[in-house]
């Protein structure tokens, strides 16, 4: 039933292994993926993990650093596997538990651990369990309390209920036919004091004797021709005061820098509106040429001041969790969450407060709802039976697990170099290609301009691709971004031709048809890169993510970037999750393209909320390539992965 089973330690030295009778592959496959794709990533929250046709489940032993796998076809369900990986991990850190302590790799390739025999002794009994537990059989009629009723129980029931349903409206009938107010409670007998309140016509909260004389003056007023008071009109609506002209500080009136009249006569250029797009000399972008500047954040006081709480905590009597939350006046995430772990496995129960407490954190840190709690849930079981030290906090213990994970899984998984790209594509004569997509209003053909700027600035011609045939207005923002990179590089100064061209073929045109033009284009002018804009769309358009999965399967670009804001939360799982499985679901390839990278834009409006980047690179298992911190083509940086850490850990 089973394919295998291996131990081996963290450090990757594999202590005992079994395979299957008639299985002749080899397991290292499906375990180094297993490495790679979970343990390495910090995604250890599900022990569970599929590998082609095999199923692989897992156990962490933090303790003596090992890791339990088992491996089993996928159509198989075995239900004792979890209960069995438990046992074997149990018996095996029973029988060799000097030889494991005992620290260093190379005691652990001298000692030899002969674990066969134990091992089928454990399988035979969870398989003999798993078929002893039969599935319980249906009850008979005569076993079901149906078969206990009779006829004339049923029809009194029935009647019954009949009555009730009837006496249930006859109640809401008479509701209707009486619905003002109730006699006072009390005797009826009585008449009402002149204490007691009626509800009468509207007059409720008032006594009889107050009603008698409400009617009286309302009679006498009638009588007098005078007209019962109305109820106040609502105030009539104050005309809006008009708009104040605006006092700039830096001076000058608002009809000095009115230039929309006489179309630009008043202008300093003599009425030339400019068409180039030249910028004032004081505006000139600075230069971006060599890697980008990585985004900075600067650690506040508030973080300084929870560090010094953990010391402080360090330094308690305390014990126990609890009796530091009575102490208070602890700052930071996890000022209210102490507890002194004193040379002791660690376990589930003692992180439960903390791991709550950094869930929600990290969710008002705008990191998706799922994420969070599969984050917290790979921490648990990283720490789950480590032995801690003497002076040593859970919180801090696992606030330092959450911090190496996070930036574990920020880290790129491969190397992510464009500008050694775009030279290796040259030596080959052919441009390099890069797609941009995401959903409306992120700013895809912003960035696009400012990856532009920057490729112009390391030395490489550029081809825009108008990709977006459905916006309006759409093909006329590339090409003044076209107007305004050329007169940043003139064309002087490259030797008389633009580093920068725009093809378009204008709106309602094939999209995947426009893009493969341009590259053919591109490789018959010898251009360096062509940058593809297309057009925003929901994740849920199913006909338009048919259309994108289309233009990337025919034209095969280099690279895919999914552009995508960093203000949202729970909403960056589904777009990217829906955008990977639309260019999977309609890519005529056994091995679809999928996004290859992520361009996190707006970063400069979300302090320190900056969840947005864990949620997809998480999901995706991409790095975020380049960040948009503003408007100008400086405003583009690199993801420095410690930094957005420390601003999500910031309390």
């Amino acid at each position: 039933m089973l394919d295998f089973f291996t131990i081996f330690s963290k450090g990757g030295i594999v202590l005992w292994c079994f395979q299957g009778a008639g299985v002749t592959e080899s397991f290292t496959g499906p375990v180094n993926a297993l490495i790679r794709s979970v343990i390495l990533q910090e995604r250890s929250g599900n022990n569970s993990f599929t590998h082609e046709a095999l199923s692989l489940k897992y156990k962490l032993d933090n303790e003596f650093e090992l890791i339990f796998v088992v491996g089993f076809q996928k159509i198989l369900t075995l239900a004792y596997v979890d209960k069995f990986i438990d046992d074997v991990q149990l018996r095996f850190r029973d029988r060799y538990k000097n030889e494991l302590e005992q620290k260093g790799a190379l005691k652990l390739l001298n000692n030899s651990f002969e674990f066969e025999d134990d091992f089928k002794i454990l399988l035979r009994v969870a398989e003999e369990s798993s078929k002893a537990r039969s599935p319980t059989p249906m009850r008979s009629f005569k076993d079901s309390e149906k078969s206990q009723k009779t006829v004339k129980s049923m029809i009194e029931t029935k009647g019954g209920d009949k009555g009730k349903e009837q006496g249930g409206k006859k109640n809401k009938n008479t509701k209707k036919e009486a619905p003002a107010a109730e006699p006072v409670k009390g005797d009826q007998g009585k008449a009402p004091s002149s204490g007691q309140k009626a509800v009468e016509n509207g007059n409720q909260g008032l006594t009889a004797e107050e009603i008698m004389l409400k009617k009286r003056e309302e009679f006498f007023r009638k009588r007098r021709g005078g007209t019962t008071e109305k109820p106040s009109k609502s105030p009539k609506p104050q005309k809006p005061r008009e708009k104040q002209n605006r006092v700039w500080l830096a001076g000058g009136d608002t009809k000095e820098l009115d230039y929309s009249k006489g179309n630009g006569e008043d202008t300093p250029n003599g009425g030339e509106q400019n068409p180039e797009g030249q910028f004032e000399p004081g505006m000139q972008p600075r230069s971006m040429e060599g890697d980008l500047p990585s985004v900075d954040y600067e650690s506040s006081e508030e973080g300084d001041m929870e560090e010094e709480d953990e010391g402080a905590a360090v330094r308690e009597t305390s014990k126990t969790s609890s009796s530091s939350k009575k102490s208070g006046g602890f700052g930071g995430m996890f000022g209210m969450l102490k507890g002194l772990v004193g040379s002791k496995s660690l376990s589930r129960e003692d992180m439960e407060p903390v791991l709550e407490k950094m869930r929600d954190h990290l969710i008002a840190k705008n990191v998706a709802a799922d994420i969070a709690s599969q984050l917290c849930d790979s921490v648990a079981k990283k720490l789950e039976g480590k032995v801690m030290g003497t002076f040593t906090t859970v919180a801090s213990n696992v606030k330092q697990a959450l911090q190496d994970s996070l930036v574990q899984i920020l880290q790129p998984k491969r190397r992510v170099d464009i500008l050694r790209d775009v030279m290796e594509a040259q030596s080959q004569r052919r441009p390099f290609v890069i797609t941009f997509c995401g959903v409306n209003g992120v700013g895809k053909s912003t960035n696009l301009a400012k990856i532009s700027f920057w490729l112009i600035e390391n030395g490489f011609t550029v081809l825009i691709a108008a990709c977006d045939t459905f916006r309006a207005g759409a093909v006329e923002q590339l090409r003044t971004h076209q107007r305004r990179l050329n007169s940043l590089h003139p064309p002087e100064k490259h030797g008389g031709r633009l580093v920068v061209q725009l093809y378009e073929k204008g709106y309602g045109k094939d999209a995947a048809g426009i893009a493969m033009e341009a590259i053919a284009y591109a490789r018959n002018q010898a251009f360096d890169v062509v940058l593809v804009d297309t057009a925003g769309r929901m994740q849920d358009n199913a006909p338009l993510m048919t259309a994108l999965a289309k233009l990337i399967a025919v034209n095969m670009p280099d690279l895919v970037l999914f552009v995508g804001e960093a203000l949202v939360g729970n909403e960056a799982v589904d777009q990217l999750v829906k955008f990977n499985q639309a260019l999977a679901d309609h890519s005529m390839s056994d091995k679809p393209r999928l996004i290859d990278g992520i361009v996190l834009t707006k970063f400069d409006t979300i302090d320190d909320k900056v969840g947005a980047a864990i949620s997809m690179t998480y999901i995706t298992g991409q790095p975020i390539v380049f960040v948009g911190t503003g408007q100008t083509y400086n405003d583009l940086r690199s993801l420095n992965a410690r930094a957005v850490v420390s601003a999500l850990m910031k309390a």
